[in-house]
């Protein structure tokens, strides 16, 4: 006797459980009729970067392509650096280029929703989060390739002489909390991934150019094989080696020093005919080491969520574990672990000793990484933790950041900034940077992101240096014949490390006088003065007027949070300057309008890309099942499972069907056809037989908007003496009911969990 136990499920949106041998995840999500070759419509991204001297111009190019045999939407998500000044769009079709204008937000998506719907081509650019984009890309014609070209500029500031300059790639997964009703206007969220380790659907390159003026110490890529040639000592050009071209499935990370490590100190002018504009970068004093340490309590906040399962989860529990054995006898520690809910190691805080961080790191180590990202309610509970009197608390939080809280958290920290600093350090890949930076502002302490265990070794070794003693408080900027106004930032925060104070602004009348920067060190009064006759005036400085904007954007906006912290008007305040100083924001969108009709159907289906999960995020990052209960990322629709069981009679099967409630596709005839395809259909190997092997095989295959089975193969096997006769029973099923919504079929792919086995069955 030969028993078949077949599970078919769907690949839904994020959010859904699926039962198997791994996490359900979704591959794609569609939205009308379309052809599977449709399916993946963005071709390549390529990134063109030219560093001078603090200053980063960067133009993205994407391309989308449509294959299939119908008019596609294409709709893609990704991530920013928490800094760029997206400033210019352009969209080009065939030998057409059009510029795209920048509007208010609500307008901009109206006139690209009409253009679509007379059947011009457009493209549409709209910010979701500081670090979040998304494009649509309308009416791509059969064949069609669109190229969409962006620009943008940052500043980068050293840290310990080191320059960092950062592509990042990929958006992570965000966790929605059901308490926070924080699902509307997330439909970014809703995006689909492909599983953990597969690789990106579409090409990436990337070429960079450095100059200085000052010769180039070293450059340095972390994160991906590249190729590094030297013009002369302050030029190099960097390009992305060829075994990359699926590499953006990580952020990539740059790194340079000047020669000494040097920083690019000065003063910096502009002037557009109707403003002028400065920026002044001051050198920190060197590295002070005082004499006497006040003991520190630290709070260590530690995600142990579903996203932070394996590698993430490795690399905190060796970050953590570093900072441990740095502390010093007279410190004291706890620990709190969060994920759908929180856990903490005491009830008070441990003194440092052998026996307490064995204690933690049993603890810590037993950490698998499951469940939700609950960050308020853990951020919640480390402030109302008791203080231990006569020690300096510090709070230090370990994340990917995979959450849509960030404002919350924000307003949260900065309502309780008497308490303690807070100290934020990224564990990833692809790591949200938006929420990592904005705590460590919010919380006036620093962020750091630790991608690797080595450099987990290397930042909690430079944390414990630096976090003991601000290196320069109470700074103070005093500008002397030199009428400056709108200066950013208004207050500067202490300095825990080697960085440069910069100073962004306008000024009016003539450039004279002097910028000076004081302050205290632990070794007592320090201070440092520019004389403005050495200040640089040229047109190649026009970025310092997207980057005062973008600095004053973000300072009202980005890290505002709860309504005691956000001004009223905040939204008129930033809508006003993105539109004056054309800049993508949260509240004004680029968008570009062919003007040549060319879909005269009218009829076109909306296609979101999927993305790669970040190399290092497994699937646990989209939904897991842990012990009995099932914890899942409610960042998608809130689809309900419904399942069935079918028991057979002898020489048949076992079928456990996963639907969902929109109409998914099936098996013509339902339950009972499929009862009795499987019952006379089944033709058991025959060596399986007299082997009594068993096993599982699982088949994937597309349901076209037909009915109509398309690509068959095989996902995986226990034994490969099954697999012909898998393939078989799927390709000889007669036609499908296609996946529908709202009365439209679409294509889906379906994957059958099909159990051999000879006896008893399973």
């Amino acid at each position: 006797m030969g028993i078949i136990s077949l599970s078919g499920f769907l690949l839904p949106v994020r959010g859904q459980q699926q039962t198997g041998d791994r996490p359900g995840v979704p591959y794609f999500r569609v939205t009308g009729n379309e052809s599977a070759a449709s399916l993946l419509p963005l071709k390549s991204i390529s990134a063109d970067i030219r560093i001078a001297g603090v200053i980063a111009w960067v133009t993205v190019k994407q391309v989308y392509y449509n294959s299939g045999d119908q008019p596609i939407e294409a709709v893609y998500v990704f991530p920013g650096s928490t800094r760029a000044a997206v400033h210019a769009l352009q969209m080009k079709v065939g030998e057409r280029s059009i510029e795209a204008r920048i509007m208010e937000r609500a307008k901009a998506r109206q006139d690209y929703n009409d253009a679509l719907n007379n059947g011009q081509t457009a493209a549409l650019l709209e910010q979701e989060r500081p670090n979040v984009f998304q494009m649509n890309v309308g009416n791509i014609l059969p064949g069609d390739n669109i190229e969409v070209e962006l620009q943008y500029t940052e500043m980068l500031v050293p840290l310990n002489g080191i320059y960092e300059f950062v592509y990042p790639t990929v958006v992570g997964p965000r966790y929605t909390s059901s308490s926070t009703g924080d699902d509307a206007g997330n439909e970014w969220n809703a995006n689909p991934y492909t599983h953990e380790g597969e690789l990106p659907l579409y090409d990436f390159s990337l070429s960079c150019t450095i100059q200085s003026g000052s010769s180039l110490h070293s450059v340095k890529c972390p994160s991906h094989n590249v190729n590094v040639r030297f013009s002369n000592k302050s030029m190099a050009q960097v390009t992305l080696s060829d075994r990359e071209i699926k590499g953006a499935n990580r952020d990539f990370i740059l790194k340079y020093r000047l020669a000494g490590d040097a920083i690019e100190s000065g003063v910096w002018l502009f002037s557009d005919a109707t403003e002028n504009f400065f920026m002044a970068t001051v050198q920190p004093p060197a590295q002070v080491q005082p004499e006497m340490i006040p003991p520190r309590e630290y709070i260590f906040i530690v995600d142990v969520s579903g996203s932070m399962h394996g590698f993430p989860l490795q690399v905190s529990n060796k970050l953590i574990g570093n900072l441990l054995r740095g502390l010093t006898p007279a410190d004291r520690f706890n620990i709190i672990f969060f994920a759908g809910g929180s856990t903490v190691l005491s009830e008070s805080s441990l003194p440092v000793t052998d026996e307490t961080i064995a204690k933690a790191m049993h603890m810590l180590n037993a950490q698998s990484g499951g469940g939700g990202t609950e960050l308020l309610p853990a951020l919640r509970t480390a402030l109302e933790m008791k203080a231990s009197a006569g020690f300096s608390r510090t709070f230090v939080i370990a994340t990917d950041g995979y959450v849509t809280v960030e404002k919350e958290a924000f307003a949260l920290i900065r309502s309780n900034l008497a308490k303690a600093n807070f100290f934020a350090f990224g564990i990833g890949t692809s790591v949200n940077r938006f929420l990592i930076e904005g705590l460590a502002h919010a919380g006036r302490g620093e962020a750091a992101v630790v991608s690797s265990e080595k450099e987990a070794r290397i930042k909690s070794a430079e944390f414990l240096d630096y976090i003991s003693t601000p290196l320069l408080t109470g700074i103070r900027v005093h500008f002397k014949d030199f009428d400056a106004y709108d200066t950013e930032p208004s207050q500067i925060p202490d300095l825990f490390r080697s960085r440069p104070v910069v100073i962004m602004g306008k000024y009016k009348g003539a450039v004279a006088g002097s910028v000076t920067i004081s302050g205290t060190t632990g070794l007592g009064p320090w201070e440092q003065t520019i004389h403005l006759s050495t200040a640089v005036n040229s047109p190649d400085n026009k970025a310092l007027r997207y980057l005062w904007a973008r600095e004053r954007i973000r300072m009202t906006d980005d890290y505002a949070g709860g309504s005691e912290n956000i001004p009223e008007n905040v939204s008129k305040q930033v809508m006003e300057l993105g539109l004056k100083y054309h800049l993508l924001t949260a509240y004004t969108s680029f968008v570009a309008v062919d003007s040549e009709v060319r879909n005269t159907t009218g009829n076109k289906v909306k296609v979101r890309q999927p993305l790669p999960l970040p190399e290092g995020v497994s699937n646990y990052a989209i939904g897991q099942t842990t012990g009995s209960s099932q914890s899942f990322r409610k960042s998608a629709p809130p689809f309900s499972v419904n399942s069935s069981e079918i028991s057979m009679d002898e020489k048949s099967a076992t079928a456990q069907i996963f639907t969902v409630n929109e109409s998914p596709a099936a098996f013509k005839g339902g339950e009972t056809a499929l009862k009795a395809y499987l019952k006379n259909n089944l033709q058991y190997p025959q060596n399986a037989a007299t082997d009594k092997k068993q096993g599982f095989v699982t088949v994937e295959f597309t349901v076209d908007i037909y009915g109509k089975i398309k690509g068959v193969r095989i996902l995986k096997s226990d034994w490969a003496g099954f697999n012909n006769e898998a393939l078989r029973l799927v390709q000889a099923m007669p036609d499908w009911i296609p996946a529908s919504r709202n009365g439209s079929a679409y294509a889906s792919k379906v994957n059958l969990r099909i159990w051999f086995a000879w006896g008893s069955g399973k």
